[in-house]
């Protein structure tokens, strides 16, 4: 009996969807939606039913019922933290995005997109997997240095655990038995330590932790960032931007592209030279970092995301730190295939959807 998925990834200004057919891709798709068609809506909870009403019609143009999917898998958002799995869309998950108590993203419409579409079909499942905010931590990983200041664990969790399981399938082992650290390189930087099959410390990727990246700024002096918000040059939500959306390679280069980047090196651009060498410099002392947790007992290095794709800076990382571990390299990231394996795994049986 063929199973059909339904994929729902819902990003600032579009929303990607795809459908899988027995594990196949049947078609991908980005919808995308322009300002003046946000408009209208204050907050991004209020376009549910306008992101709702282009994924209907995105599905009949390519000759897709909703009647005829077996389980609908959302991006899963800013809920409350959680360990890694898959989870129910219940009420008490909608209930804590709607009140914004975890913070606002548009990722926070993946679960309530995927809620409603599978109420509309009636005895479907709506799920989500491994949301940024999968909390693994151990408890000592958890302490600042301040008890005013708290670890929090936001990251590319989704690509990780995808990637890490892909590597072990990939070698024969399971991923439950194996010590990996898992580098996703993308518009934010998060470096993992996979223990186990726990991630049981990572960089926060978001708030201003670890190495720099092509938005953001990673850690900042502390006394330094503290004269700079006292000093009445800037207001609060230009710090923040300087921390992530404005810092990293853009605050230097003026541009987020690595490929940008990698170009200017090429041309002999030697500001952009330093700047792609640090980025190599502080992603190997990271990962160098999280080989400390578990003793040095690393059996593999992974690097993945967007900026893996720069054969030149993934070499200069891999001379850096393949005395801890072999270094394999798995550019770019697929979301929503991610997405999907974990929905067919819970529709084969081989894991149990939980309860949020």
């Amino acid at each position: 009996m063929s199973e059909l998925i339904l994929a729902i990834n819902p990003g600032s200004t579009s929303t990607k969807i795809a459908v899988y057919k027995d594990g196949r891709e049947l078609f991908c798709k980005t919808l995308r939606h322009s300002s003046e068609e946000l408009a209208p809506y204050k907050t991004v909870i209020d376009q549910l039913e306008f992101r709702k009403q282009t994924i209907k019609n995105a599905l009949k143009e390519n000759n897709i019922a909703l009647s005829d999917l077996n389980l609908i898998v959302g991006r899963g958002g800013l809920v409350r933290p959680i360990p890694s799995g898959v989870y129910i869309v219940n009420d008490a998950m909608i209930d804590d995005i709607k009140s914004g108590k975890n913070g606002e993203h548009a990722s926070n419409l993946g679960a309530m997109i995927a809620r409603d579409l599978a109420d509309e079909v009636g005895g479907i499942m709506a799920i989500i997997a491994d949301p940024v905010v999968v909390d693994e931590l151990d408890p000592v990983a958890r302490i600042t240095g301040h008890p005013a200041f708290r670890k929090i664990s936001i990251f590319h969790a989704l690509n990780q655990k995808a990637i890490a399981k892909l590597y072990a399938r990939e070698h024969g082992k399971n991923y439950n038995e194996l010590n990996l650290i898992v580098a996703h390189l993308g518009g934010g930087v998060s470096v993992g330590i996979h223990k186990k099959g726990r991630v049981v410390d990572v960089n926060d990727a978001l708030s201003g932790d670890g190495p720099f990246s092509p938005e953001r700024s990673g850690s900042l002096p502390a006394a330094q960032l503290v004269d700079i918000c006292f000093s009445g040059k800037h207001s609060k939500d230009e710090i923040k931007k300087m921390i992530s959306g404005k810092g990293g390679v853009v605050a230097y280069l003026g541009t987020n592209s690595f490929q940008e980047v990698e170009k200017r090196v090429e041309e002999g651009d030697k500001e952009a030279q330093l700047i792609s060498d640090a980025f190599a410099y502080q992603l190997a002392k990271e990962i160098g970092a999280m080989a400390t947790v578990v003793s040095g007992e690393v059996d593999a290095i992974i690097l993945t995301g967007g900026i893996a794709y720069n054969k030149g800076l993934m070499e200069s990382v891999k001379r850096k730190v393949s005395f801890i571990a072999p270094v394999s390299i798995y550019p770019g990231e697929d979301e929503m295939g991610a997405l999907a394996q974990n929905g067919f795994s819970v529709l084969e049986g081989k894991e149990e959807a939980k309860v949020y």
